[in-house]
């Protein structure tokens, strides 16, 4: 079955870091029947005098519940896991979708898929440091910080911009400049919730325009929650404006299919 994402959908990518992919994934959302409120019309329309508790709705709206349900239902079978480690098993067990000309930029990750969720293998997981690292990177002051932190956090050394691309997402995402050859890396950091005693190969679907690498491309571990590194490196030559190039990087260790997908755009208007 073919997946594809509506076409009212919001499209990305992420304007204030295009480093981070948006959005992240895609969920249930056209012509859902929901609860509805009958003192609301259901065709919206003043003139309408029906009253219905339930209704054919499609939207964002309806789409967001299903995303809910579907990390609850993940949490559930691991109460100990942190918010990033369930977006991270949700995005990296996603189905893939095809079928509009924005790729990751219209769908994410691909369409939700609890059941593999809830068994991903890998995660990458982020803690409270990195959030606030990411944002003193980004351009926070200590000040604008504190604002979100609610607490004594400080953005110490002077931002690095370049280190945005290193906050540890389930995607990688890079905007490069127009008709400029390009080098990307890409460090990421995955902990084992599969096996304990397993090994994990990379494996890349990578477009005929860019090369990717991986170092190392073989991962094993010994333990659960152990945690190993790696660099993905991208390499692309001149690119045109309003190209998106979409890549995917797949560890996998036989059981598990741990999905990252990789993008390169340029989009004129940002240079």
């Amino acid at each position: 079955m073919l997946l594809c994402v509506a076409s009212f959908s919001s499209r990305g990518p992420n304007e204030k870091v295009p480093e981070i992919m948006k959005p992240d994934i895609s969920a249930p959302g056209v012509n859902i029947l929901a609860a509805y409120a009958p003192i609301s019309p259901p065709s919206g329309l003043s003139e309408d005098k029906r009253s219905v508790n339930y209704n054919i709705i499609s939207g964002t709206s309806m789409s967001c519940p299903h995303v809910a349900g579907v990390a609850a239902y993940v949490k559930s079978f691991h109460p100990d896991w942190s918010p990033a480690a369930v977006k991270s098993a949700i995005m990296t067990t996603a189905k893939p979708m095809n079928g509009s000309e924005d790729k990751e930029f219209a769908y994410g990750s691909g369409h939700v898929n609890p059941v593999e969720a809830v068994n991903p293998g890998l995660v990458y997981e982020l803690s409270r440091d990195d959030y606030v690292e990411m944002l003193c990177n980004i351009g926070y002051n200590t000040s604008s910080l504190r604002k979100i932190t609610g607490d004594n956090s400080t953005c110490g050394a002077s931002p690095d911009r370049s280190l945005v691309k290193d906050f540890n997402y389930p995607a990688l995402a890079v905007r490069v400049h127009l008709l400029q050859p390009f080098k990307a890396s890409f460090r990421r950091t995955v902990t084992n919730v599969g096996f304990a005693n397993s090994t994990y190969k990379a494996n890349i679907v990578a477009s005929s325009k860019i090369n990717i690498t991986v170092v190392p491309d073989v991962l094993s571990f010994k333990s659960l929650k152990e945690k190993q590194s790696f660099v993905v490196t991208v390499i692309g030559g001149k690119t045109p404006a309003k190209t998106i190039i979409s890549s995917l990087l797949i560890w996998t260790d036989g059981t598990h299919y741990v999905k990252s997908s990789i993008i390169v755009d340029i989009n004129i208007k940002y240079f």
